[in-house]
């Protein structure tokens, strides 16, 4: 299972709690789209799972930028990403910089807002924040192995699925 998570904003604490603590420490690779906000936070990341791949985000401080890229390609289960905590120019700029990593979909956090967006030419995940929803609910994203694909959906720290979707290879 691949599981996808932003924007924590925590000083120490990477602040998983129930089904999220649980997805990540069975996930067999974990996204971070960025804005741990302090370097302990990235830290606990780390210890609780070995398989964290993150950028950093514009609420990240200095050890944080030196330890992460702001831009990365991951692949599972034969769908490539591109990472990124945000990009300037919206949704375009998302789906600009995917072509540009020859990625199926983008990763993206910042807004605190959950969504899966494949209206555009490339879909856009945003697991939203399962730590700091700013008035959104709050999130993390899962993914899963599926013919031609990855069956996806958005699940509350509590465990209540509220979104479903797909992405092709």
């Amino acid at each position: 299972m691949l599981v996808v998570l932003s924007d924590t904003h925590s000083t120490d604490d990477p602040k998983l709690r129930g089904r999220t603590r649980e997805a990540v420490e069975s996930a067999d690779l974990v996204v971070h789209a960025g804005d741990f906000y302090r370097e302990p936070v990235l830290d606990a990341f780390e210890r609780a799972t070995d398989s964290l791949r993150a950028v950093f985000g514009n609420n990240d401080g200095a050890t944080i930028r030196d330890r992460l890229p702001d831009v990365r390609t991951v692949e599972f289960g034969g769908v490539r990403f591109a990472v990124t905590h945000r990009h300037r120019s919206g949704d375009t700029g998302l789906v600009m910089l995917a072509r540009g990593r020859d990625a199926d979909a983008v990763i993206c956090g910042h807004s605190h807002r959950p969504r899966f967006d494949d209206s555009t030419a490339v879909p856009i995940l945003n697991p939203g924040s399962h730590a700091q929803p700013r008035g959104n609910r709050p999130a993390h994203a899962e993914l899963e192995s599926a013919d031609d694909g990855l069956d996806g959906r958005l699940v509350t720290p509590d465990g209540e699925v509220f979104d479903r979707f797909r992405i092709e290879r």
